[in-house]
């Protein structure tokens, strides 16, 4: 099948020629993995919501239409590579897994309970389709970096593809690998970067600056593009173009909202690990019920 053609929206960026019926089948997935994470960190009293929601449509784009994964065969060696580094938005990674059928939804309720497989940041070897352990920030790049080297010492046609968060971009892990990632022309590694501008402690600007990120990471021979993270012909439009692109890794800064989904806790520190309250909880559930019913079709 050849690949989707590219188009340019009013501000000249690039997207790519899918179906409405596709992006209206993505935005519902959305919405859905994010009502999974409200009531995963409600039940739970514990999480990060923020970071998972800004990060939900990447991992839908991914998960229900790019990756090369098999849910009844979890270590199908031939599988694309999902990492998330920023581990602890792992709500949205277990909502994918089990909206993709590598374990029943109902087991999303047990997370961070004790004995759970669904613990509050990603373990591997004991999540069925987890490929990363993560919660030390900065290492989720190097580990995609020796996936990549592996599939092609190996002859593999497999890709990876790594969500890291720009808090990530404060620590000289991140940037090590990604100059290792330029050394080997790792063409078959795709790095998306979450840019919600906030992190733990506060925003990315107050607690260390990260622009110009595009020429940094351009700086360390990176083929870079900028999106709107919500915009799926945008997501899809730049994982195309990470495919097309030979000799060298593709980055995607990804421009998004923290907690996007929910009016109260969009752009809001406080989310970024805080679950909601009872009546926060009705409240959301109640707006991403109603997007969703506003999608066509």
């Amino acid at each position: 099948m050849s690949p989707p053609s590219q188009a340019r929206d009013g501000a000249g960026q690039a997207t790519v020629d899918v179906s409405e019926e596709l992006i209206a089948t993505l935005k519902k997935k959305a919405v859905t993995l994010r009502k999974h994470i409200i009531r995963m960190t409600h039940n739970a009293q514990s999480g990060h919501p923020g970071g998972s929601m800004s990060a939900a449509d990447i991992v839908t784009a991914l998960y229900f239409h790019v990756l090369r994964v098999d849910p009844k065969n979890p270590t199908w060696p031939d599988r694309d590579r999902f990492v998330l580094s920023k581990g602890h938005a792992c709500p949205v990674w277990y909502a994918a897994l089990a909206e993709r059928g590598f374990f029943p939804v109902d087991e999303l309720l047990t997370f961070r309970k004790l004995n759970s497989r669904l613990q509050g940041h990603p373990e591997l070897g004991t999540t069925p389709g987890v490929e990363n352990a993560a919660g030390a920030e900065g290492q989720g790049l190097s580990f995609s970096v020796g996936l990549a080297l592996a599939a092609r010492m190996d002859h593999k046609p497999w890709r990876v593809y790594c969500i890291l968060g720009d808090g990530e971009q404060d620590v000289g892990q991140t940037w090590e690998a990604a100059m290792a990632s330029s050394k080997y022309g790792l063409d078959n590694l795709t790095a998306f970067i979450d840019r919600n501008g906030i992190q733990q402690e506060g925003r990315t600007e107050d607690i260390m600056p990260l622009e110009p990120l595009a020429e940094k990471w351009e700086a360390f021979n990176w083929h870079v593009l900028t999106i709107d993270g919500h915009d799926f012909r945008q997501i899809l439009a730049a994982i195309e173009e990470a495919h097309r692109t030979r000799g060298r890794p593709t980055a995607v800064i990804s421009r998004t909202v923290k907690g996007k989904g929910v009016s109260f806790m969009e752009n809001k520190i406080k989310y970024h690990g805080a679950a909601t309250s009872d009546e926060e909880l009705k409240l959301a559930l109640a707006e991403l019920e109603a997007q969703e019913a506003s999608i066509w079709p």
